[in-house]
């Protein structure tokens, strides 16, 4: 009998283009080698050049989705993107708080593509989630919305501060955990305009890694080759910022 696959349950949005959300996620889970379940926090019409529509889901149906995986096929690792709402975002950390999983909160607030995905109170809500998370995985502009790196070290959490939204020609990526060195990762940038879904895709390869058994420094860095070599297969399909070729990466 072959090894069972590690479980992930991603928790985010619905990209109708494929590009980021639940489809980004259940193709990095499914590359890496995990069993990808989801629990769909809202559905969006969007494709390469924005998001037109968002319908969130009923905080309900969320936690259905949470307790019919969690009751039956169990996890290993857990994966936060996009949660619609402040009620959602509640319902979520409540669901996974005693949990006892390695969880990875990438605590979208702008898509790609500049729309605005998370409210002033979903955000609010943000602060329990990165008390829970195993890390939490903001941007440039969500560092800062989030305090920036002072409010982060006195939250006591751990966080990588990704530098894919900075000028200059290398990337830099920052692990910070309490208590320990911090871990920097400098890269060449990939040009490219095809980035959508990027941050979905580095927190679910993190998160799958780390249900794998992989220690967290380990996990991160396996988990930005992935994002890189998927940003190098690109297909290049839309006329604005397009997909990443997660099924091009061996």
């Amino acid at each position: 009998m072959s090894q069972r696959p590690p479980r992930v349950l991603a928790i985010a949005g619905s990209d109708s283009s494929g590009g980021a959300g639940i489809q980004a996620d259940i193709k990095t889970i499914t590359m890496l080698g995990g069993y990808a379940m989801t629990a769909i926090t809202a559905v969006t019409a969007q494709n390469t050049r924005g998001v037109s529509a968002v319908e969130a889901l009923s905080p309900d149906m969320v936690a259905a989705q949470i307790d019919a995986c969690l009751a039956d096929i169990g996890v290993e690792a857990v994966k936060i993107g996009m949660l619609g709402s402040a009620d959602i975002a509640e319902v979520v950390a409540d669901r996974l708080e005693d949990l006892g999983t390695p969880i990875v909160f990438d605590p979208v607030m702008v898509a790609t593509s500049g729309s605005v995905l998370a409210d002033p109170a979903t955000i609010e809500v943000f602060e329990w989630l990165m008390e829970i998370a195993t890390l939490t995985t903001p941007n440039v502009p969500e560092l800062e919305a989030l305090g920036g790196k002072s409010a982060m070290g006195e939250r006591g959490i751990a966080y990588l501060a990704k530098g894919g939204d900075a000028d200059g020609p290398m990337v830099e990526d920052r692990l910070v955990r309490p208590g320990a060195e911090d871990v920097v990762w400098s890269d060449a940038r990939i040009v490219t305009k095809h980035t959508h879904g990027t941050g979905c895709t580095l927190s679910s390869a993190i998160a799958t890694r780390l249900a794998a058994g992989l220690p967290l420094e380990q996990a991160v860095a396996e988990a930005r080759l992935f994002v890189r070599e998927a940003l190098k297969a690109a297909p290049g399909f839309g006329f604005g910022s397009g997909p990443l070729g997660h099924q091009a990466v061996r």
